[in-house]
């Protein structure tokens, strides 16, 4: 009875592992990249991102790709632009089924029983012919110049036939463009021709500027350095002015320390040498009370006798040692005059010789601008008279000096090829008269007044210039 049992739930375990099998079998899934198209009893329907229950014998489906679709463009015949030139062009199409549910129903209709490559053929037959219409339209500098254009309009002409194949145009790329006749080569030239020259003149201008800056710089470098050199020799000028201030201020100030130092030792030796004889008269006092007390003690043992002879000595003894101080007072009063006048001498001597040199450069100065004084009044008394003096006392000087070059003459060699006074020697001879003719007019540039009136003036100058007084 048990082994009954377990058979029969043996049996409902693969009966249920069949049934799950043979649902999991009908049940259908749609991933994110493909759509599938189901069709039979209850219609066509478009699953997308889900899943769905296929009946059998009463249902079938089928999958279309959404995923993204590249393929070249590029027509094996040459297409013509607006102007005539043939070109080949190569663009690369990106094209996908759109994802509503009609789009995918239509590119079911169109695209779901052929092959990838009979659906690309077909689209690309599309995309060609109006490629070429659109070229024809073109011209080759529009289609070189903007393919951006040209992808935008193939996307917009390719609109409304790719969605009646429930299609959509992701982008159009133009990959080359090229002609047999090598006009597109040749466009460029001219742009070539006109940045070389743009170039050229580019670099002719920075040339020329960077001429004209070095020049302003070399020329700003020339000033910088001649202000440098004008302050550098006014720093100098300056400096050499402080340096001889300086100079004579520590001279002086070096000759005022030196008679102060003199004083100074001076006083010093004088005090030193008053202190000695005080400090040596304190000495010799306190040896005579030294030798008072000594003898206080003789009189005391012989008090007659130490009275006479103590009578004896104090008199000898007390004048002895006051003629002795008085003399040395004398000696260092004298000693103490002597210093007092070297060192008065000496300070008299320096402020004299100071005096003295001050009063020497004074006299020169004044006797400088005294004798400039007389020079300036003796021009201002410089009349015509004594100008015409000069003049005359000067002419055999510049008769000389107009006679001078032949004077370093070594050797004349004289080629005649005239007659009369024009050839041979009679020309120099000729030639030195009428130099010396010409000084006279020269004395008349100079003074402004004719010759003949000069020697006339001369009389009437003399006549009216005072008389020298008779002694």
């Amino acid at each position: 009875m048990n082994n009954q049992i377990y058979v029969f739930v043996a049996l409902g375990i693969l009966a249920l592992l069949f049934l799950l099998s043979g649902l999991a079998r009908l049940f259908r899934k749609a991933g994110p990249h493909e759509a599938l198209i189901v069709y039979g009893f209850r219609g066509t329907r478009v699953v997308k991102g889900r899943g769905t229950m296929i009946f059998p014998m009463v249902e079938n489906c089928r999958g279309l790709s959404l995923e993204l679709m590249s393929f070249d463009v590029a027509p094996k015949q040459d297409l013509y632009t607006r102007q005539g030139v043939a070109v080949t062009v190569e663009a690369v199409a990106q094209i996908k089924v759109k994802s509503d549910p009609e789009s995918i129903l239509t590119a079911s209709e169109q695209f779901l029983t052929k092959s990838p490559d009979e659906r690309e053929a077909l689209i690309r037959l599309v995309m060609e012919g109006h490629l070429r219409g659109i070229i024809g339209q073109l011209t080759v500098e529009e289609i070189v110049k903007q393919p951006e254009m040209v992808g935008d309009r193939m996307r917009s002409t390719c609109a409304d036939d790719m969605t009646k194949m429930g299609l959509e145009v992701i982008s159009f790329t133009i990959k080359e463009v090229r002609d047999k006749n090598e006009y597109i080569t040749n466009m460029g030239r001219p742009d070539i021709a006109r940045i070389k020259r743009d170039a050229d003149v580019a670099t002719a201008e920075a040339d020329r500027d960077t001429a004209i800056k070095r020049a302003q710089a070399a020329r700003e470098s020339a000033i910088a350095k001649a202000n440098a050199d004008q302050e550098r020799v006014l720093a100098e000028t300056l400096s050499q002015t402080k340096q001889a201030e300086a100079t004579r201020d520590l001279e002086i100030k070096k000759a005022q320390y030196q008679e102060t130092v003199k004083k100074q030792q001076a006083q010093a030796d004088k005090a030193y040498e008053i202190q000695a004889n005080v400090m040596q008269q304190q000495v010799r006092a306190e040896e005579v009370t030294i030798h008072q007390i000594e003898k206080e003690h003789e009189v005391k043992v012989q008090e007659a006798e130490i009275m006479r002879r103590d009578r004896e000595l104090t008199a000898t003894v007390l004048k002895a040692a006051e003629f002795e101080r008085q003399r040395i007072e004398t000696l260092a009063l004298a000693e103490k005059q002597r210093l007092t006048i070297e060192a008065e001498g000496q300070a008299a001597s320096i402020r004299m010789q100071g005096e003295a040199e001050a009063d020497i450069i004074f006299k020169k100065g004044e006797a400088e601008a005294k004798a400039m004084n007389v020079k300036a009044a003796a021009y201002q008394e410089f009349n015509q008279a004594a100008i015409v003096d000069k003049l005359i006392t000067g002419m055999p000087e510049i008769v000389k000096a107009l006679a001078a070059p032949l004077a370093n003459v070594d050797k004349i060699t004289v080629i005649s090829t005239g007659n009369g006074d024009t050839a041979g020697l009679n020309k120099i001879t000729g030639d030195l008269t009428k130099m010396a003719a010409q000084v006279p007019a020269l004395f008349e540039t100079l003074s402004g007044m004719p010759f003949s009136e000069l020697f006339a003036k001369v009389r009437t100058i003399g006549d009216k210039a005072p008389k020298p007084k008779s002694e």
